[in-house]
């Protein structure tokens, strides 16, 4: 699980896990939790979303099923970095394929781009090597959350 700081990347995950979210603190390295969905379960690695981390980003790239990338809808000043994170994972050789499930987080706040403006602002619709999907979401209220990680587990035995 990738995205910018402030994200929603460990909300998500601890919502998607069944545990407290009233009080998340940044992400200083990275997370890893084991969650029930689909009838698989899934270690799901919260990797933080600093700049200063993201450089650490590809060592965790090998190995990986599927991407879940998380943006902040509500912060229309970040988008343009969130598709200049996203396009360099794309690209990444270790990555070649996998699906990617992009929550379009924050749905619960005034003024958020639906998951079509996040689309379109992360240029998404130009990755056909691979499975693509956005799921408008909210993780404080876990609305959206097991819709998207469904599609993405449908997507991803599709594929095998």
């Amino acid at each position: 699980m990738l995205g910018l700081d402030n994200s929603g990347k460990t909300t998500a995950l601890k919502q998607l896990a069944g545990e407290d979210v009233s009080h998340i603190t940044p992400t200083q390295g990275f997370n890893i939790k084991s969650v029930q969905q689909a009838g698989f379960k899934l270690n799901v690695w919260d990797i933080g979303g600093q700049k200063h981390i993201r450089p650490y980003w590809k060592n965790y790239y090998q190995n990986t099923d599927a991407i879940i990338y998380m943006v902040d809808s509500a912060d229309r000043r970040r988008t343009d970095e969130a598709a200049d994170e996203l396009g360099q994972l794309m690209e990444e050789e270790d990555l070649a394929g996998v699906p990617v499930l992009v929550f379009a987080n924050k749905q619960d706040l005034l003024g958020a781009m639906t998951g079509a403006e996040i689309m379109e602002a992360l240029e998404l619709t130009s990755f056909k090597d691979r499975w693509v999907h956005v799921e408008a979401c909210s993780a404080k209220t876990g609305e959206g959350l097991e819709s998207g990680m469904s599609k993405l587990m449908a997507a991803k035995n599709g594929a095998q």
